[in-house]
């Protein structure tokens, strides 16, 4: 383009009053930028004064066509860089290397089918045992993940296409027992316990599972009994004792009378065991186990009705298969007492106390002291490094489905629930 007869600024703004008639031809957006940015150093246009530069960018404005804001963001990188910036070479959008693969992926959605979906603290430490306590190299790279990307995880595609995925006891007032909250100050052996009723079905009784957790270490013993009564209960209560590593202290249950009676408070007696029971009006007393109904027994057995005679099949299965499970392969949230600013006392769950029962009990101070005669940890190891987590817990899930296949083969009205 041949404007050399424009030397200043007024021939400038003859130009655009059109007293001069100068035939111009700039094509290409290139070609615009790098004409633009000759016309601003030719006229030094970042000495001029306001008015002057107001002329330089009507005139660009016309023989660019540009519209204003384009002028103006072309001569802001001028002013800001010195220059105008070229078109840049037409690149490849960056593709980032995955860090998860699809195997990664199908691992964590096999442990979650397994486990039934805990929490995402809970199946990171499963992942991280799987590779660091049993060796499984394939769950190397999935172990390292982040709590928040593992729920990323779960969310996608691939992990899609890979997953398949109360009743209340009638309160009872009673002198049995002491009202109190139960204090194991940091020692295990302070057991809670409930029952959790399988339903009704046509005046036919479902079966009772038992829940017995241990307050500090969580270790659990889950069993099953046709009906609520004592011939039924008793048993149950006197095996409960060596179904714990350690020395049972304490008992407590809520105000139900299959608990608060004279059999049960006379057993726990000859054994030397503290009986307590829940105060009025104080819900979180034995909240514990009763979470653990809803997040460990309701949703391995279900709500539907499993008929009572069904309880001694059940009980097989609790010992031999989910007993051990959900003490030396199911990982649970451990709280943590804190006081902030304000001098209150607030719980909170930080990921490294994220273990199973038997990860717990070894963490104790002097652990070995509170265990039971003819136990060590040598044996318990033993059977905790068996299997890995995944392992186990597959062995578990076939198990149960073994379990409700043939219930539900019993009762064709209602099937099996699981």
């Amino acid at each position: 383009m041949n404007d050399t007869k424009l030397e200043t600024i007024e021939e400038i703004e003859r130009f655009l009053k059109g007293s001069d008639r100068h035939e111009f031809a700039v094509e290409g957006g290139e070609e615009k930028k790098k004409w633009i940015e000759s016309i601003l150093i030719k006229f030094s246009y970042l000495r001029l004064k306001r008015r002057e530069k107001g002329i330089v960018r009507e005139y660009i404005r016309k023989v660019t066509g540009y519209s204003r804001a384009q002028a103006q963001r072309l001569i802001g990188e001028y002013r800001r860089d010195g220059e105008i910036r070229k078109k840049r070479k037409p690149g490849r959008k960056s593709e980032f290397q995955r860090k998860y693969s699809d195997r990664d992926i199908e691992l964590l959605a096999k442990t979650d089918e397994l486990h039934g979906g805990l929490s995402g603290p809970a199946t990171k430490r499963i992942l991280e045992r799987e590779w660091t306590v049993y060796g499984k190299g394939e769950y190397e790279n999935i172990s390292r993940i982040s709590i928040s990307h593992l729920y990323n995880l779960r969310r996608s595609t691939r992990y899609g296409a890979t997953a398949t995925r109360y009743t209340k006891t009638k309160p009872s007032v009673s002198r049995i027992g002491v009202r109190a909250r139960p204090d194991p100050q940091g020692k295990p052996g302070h057991i809670r316990i409930d029952s959790v009723h399988q339903g009704d079905l046509e005046g036919e009784k479902g079966v009772y599972h038992i829940n017995i957790v241990d307050e500090v270490t969580q270790w659990e013993f889950v069993a099953s009994v046709k009906r609520i009564s004592e011939f039924h209960l008793l048993p149950v209560l006197k095996e409960m004792p060596d179904q714990f590593p350690f020395r049972i202290l304490g008992f407590h249950s809520d105000n139900g009378s299959e608990f608060v009676n004279r059999q049960v408070a006379d057993l726990l007696n000859r054994m030397l065991i503290k009986f307590t029971k829940s105060r009025p009006r104080h819900s979180g007393d034995n909240g514990l186990v009763e979470t653990k109904n809803g997040a460990v027994v309701r949703k391995q057995m279900g709500y539907n009705h499993i008929p009572g005679d069904w309880a001694q099949a059940i009980n097989q299965f609790y010992r031999e298969y989910f007993n051990p499970y959900i003490n030396f392969h199911r990982p649970c949230f451990f709280p943590v007492s804190v006081v902030d600013r304000k001098g209150k006392i607030r719980k909170t769950y930080p990921y490294e106390e994220v273990k199973t029962p038997y990860e717990k009990l070894k963490s104790l101070p002097k652990a070995e002291t509170y265990l039971r005669d003819g136990t060590t940890f040598e044996t318990l190891d033993a059977i905790a490094s068996q299997m890995s987590d995944n392992e186990f817990a597959e062995r578990m899930v076939n198990a149960r489905f073994d379990l409700f296949s043939k219930i539900k083969l019993s009762t064709p009205k209602q099937g099996s629930s699981g």
